[in-house]
């Protein structure tokens, strides 16, 4: 537990034990009885009394009394007498024989001496004052602070004192992004010396936005900066700053920049930015803005307003940049935007050896194949896989991770884990057999699909069945050949499935909608459709309605609807010319896989010896 909690804690025990010790020394609260002499008498006879009865003597005060219990005639849920607590005040000259009657009616009597007893009045005061000190610690200490009743207003950064951890993390624990590790490196060096920047009348970019898809490394780059400059360094995320009250984010900003001014020269990393920097619309409720728009305006000040920022370099990561607000974007607020992209097969082979520092591989491993095959993986993806293949090792039981376990724990990221125990139909084995067999029989016929990696009919992840392909280098671009020969393939399946069952399944949904999204994005977003050419057609966006094109006409909306099916419809009909052309090899491939279960892309190329015609090119270094 933090120290800050336990001296919380503590002061808490502090004040309910001091409380606990007036409470006990009031001998009169507000729950006690008085009782007069004779009613303590007729109690007695009663046999309502709870012994023991104690005496108390005040020597200080000058006084005497009896204090207990007496039962009563109410009954509590139990059925029992319901207690309640009395005193019995001893006067000189009226009840000074109470005690001698006691004694003599057998009960017994327990003697207190009092020296330095507080006055009941006194004691309820306190009491009183110690209730209010509690309640005020709880509300203005505990929870609320300068920030306000309950903390709202209070940041919520981390402050990571990257001098004084051992763990810190530099440059030498991040991999695979060469580039954007390059472009902060002038950030550390004037954390390092300012003076040197300013000597010369330069000045260091205030704010750095790390841009990527996720998993590229982005955080990780962020705290690499701090762990160089050795410099605190503050962090957040974008949805830290938002709470149910409207207000709340700008307060929490405001906070945080002065505290790390407080601490500059420091770094201040606000991760999933876009949660708080989206483009304002002013569309809010009656004319009003959104609270996040409050948050943002309070930043873009903070950033680059009237007061001075010296020192404090805010860095950002996001992996939505187009939905960022101009404003957040100009000089003087992020400088500079530093994209960190997915790994090259270079970047992808020196993560592995990063994150492979901890985990014993077999002799003979490679993990150069396995980045040759993990084109498209980010940086995270890639840990994963070797967290994946150690976990595979252990339960096979096996002395160190071999290239076999490797190449399952990278099938297991990519389609999902196998299901053995997946009981189904030896007709439905036999259907699906022959639905991966059209889908590889056409990965081998056309010139511009990614090469065939394996077939199976062993359930994996959600499907019955599983044609893997993985291209055989980086591709930064894809083409218009590449997308016709993909809708191809997805059409294999079907057109297979149908000619062995003369029937139609929900197989094939999946493949469907990729063909269908395949084609849609060709039409929309590429300009590869016949019809428009060289036209954009985005999707209305209720969030960001600036800088978007007019809404799309019923006639446009049409004619996109028929070029996207002529497109598939084409792709279909080529498919099926392919498959009946070669229907005794469709038939081989799916008579070797109902007995194998498992193929290999070698493996099926060999059996129906479809000699590989692909267009060459440039491996991407």
């Amino acid at each position: 537990m933090p120290s800050n909690a336990i001296r919380s804690w503590l002061t808490i025990a502090l004040i309910a034990a001091v409380m606990f010790s007036l409470y006990r020394a009031n001998p009169n609260p507000s729950k006690t009885r008085e009782l007069t002499t004779l009613e303590l008498y007729q109690a007695i006879n009663a046999g309502k009394i709870v012994e023991p009865v104690t005496r108390h003597l005040d020597r200080e005060e000058g006084e005497t009394y009896l204090t207990g219990e007496i039962e009563t005639d109410d009954l509590d849920s139990k059925g029992d007498p319901v207690k309640e607590r009395y005193i019995v005040r001893l006067i000189p000259g009226e009840n000074e024989r109470l005690m001698d009657d006691l004694l003599n009616l057998n009960v017994k009597v327990n003697i207190v001496e009092h020296r330095s007893a507080l006055s009941p009045f006194v004691t309820q005061t306190l009491f009183f004052v110690g209730m209010l000190g509690l309640l005020y610690w709880f509300m203005y200490r505990k929870m609320g602070g300068e920030g306000g009743p309950f903390g709202f207003g209070k940041s919520k950064a981390k402050i990571l004192n990257v001098k004084a951890d051992a763990k810190k993390v530099t440059f030498s624990d991040v991999a695979g992004i060469d580039e954007a590790r390059e472009e902060v490196q002038e950030i550390v060096e004037f954390l390092k010396e300012p003076a040197a920047f300013k000597k010369l009348g330069g000045r260091i970019p205030k704010g750095v936005l790390l841009v990527g898809p996720p998993g590229t490394g982005k955080t990780l780059l962020a705290k690499a900066i701090a762990g160089e400059a050795n410099v605190p360094f503050f962090a957040m995320s974008g949805s830290d700053f938002e709470e149910m009250f409207v207000g709340v984010g700008a307060s929490r900003m405001r906070d945080m920049f002065a505290e790390a001014k407080k601490r500059a020269p420091c770094i201040v990393f606000i991760d999933e930015i876009d949660s708080i920097g989206m483009k304002r619309t002013g569309a809010g409720a009656m004319g009003g803005s959104h609270a996040y728009e409050q948050t943002l305006n309070t930043m873009l000040v903070e950033m680059d307003g009237f007061d001075a920022n010296e020192g404090v370099i805010v860095i950002a990561a996001t992996n939505r940049p187009d939905t960022l607000d101009a404003a957040l974007l100009r000089p003087g607020r992020f400088d500079r935007q530093v994209v960190v992209e997915l790994p090259t097969l270079k970047g992808r082979t020196e993560i592995l050896e990063l994150h492979g520092r901890k985990i014993k591989f077999a002799e003979g491993t490679d993990l150069t194949q396995i980045a040759r095959g993990t084109p498209g993986f980010s940086g995270a993806d890639l840990a994963n896989l070797l967290n994946e293949a150690a976990l595979l090792a252990v339960r096979k039981k096996l002395d160190a991770v071999d290239m076999a376990t490797l190449e399952e724990a990278r099938d297991k990221v990519l389609w999902g884990r196998e299901r053995k125990s997946a009981g189904y139909s030896q007709k439905e084995r036999e259907t699906t057999a022959w639905h991966e067999a059209g889908h590889a029989l056409l990965q081998l016929l056309v010139k511009n699909a990614d090469p065939l990696h394996k077939v199976t009919i062993i359930p994996r992840g959600r499907a019955l069945g599983a044609t893997m392909s993985l291209p055989e280098k980086d591709v930064l671009n894809r083409t218009k050949s590449y997308f016709l020969d993909q809708m191809i393939v997805c059409c294999g399946g079907r057109i297979a499935e149908q000619i062995f069952t003369g029937d139609l399944s929900t197989g094939a949904a999946q493949d469907i909608a990729q063909a269908t999204e395949i084609a849609r994005n060709m039409v929309c977003r590429f300009g590869m459709g016949e019809k428009f050419g060289f036209q954009a057609f985005a999707e209305q966006s209720r969030w960001s309605a600036e800088a978007l094109p007019p809404a799309l006409s019923e006639q446009t909306c049409r004619e996109i609807d028929a070029e996207v099916s002529r497109l598939v419809d084409n792709a279909y009909a080529k498919a099926e010319k392919l498959i009946k052309k070669n229907l005794d090899k469709l038939e081989l491939i799916a008579k070797t896989l109902i007995e194998k279960e498992t193929m290999d892309g070698a493996e099926v190329r060999a059996l129906v010896n479809i000699e590989v015609n692909k267009k060459a090119g440039d491996e991407a270094i």
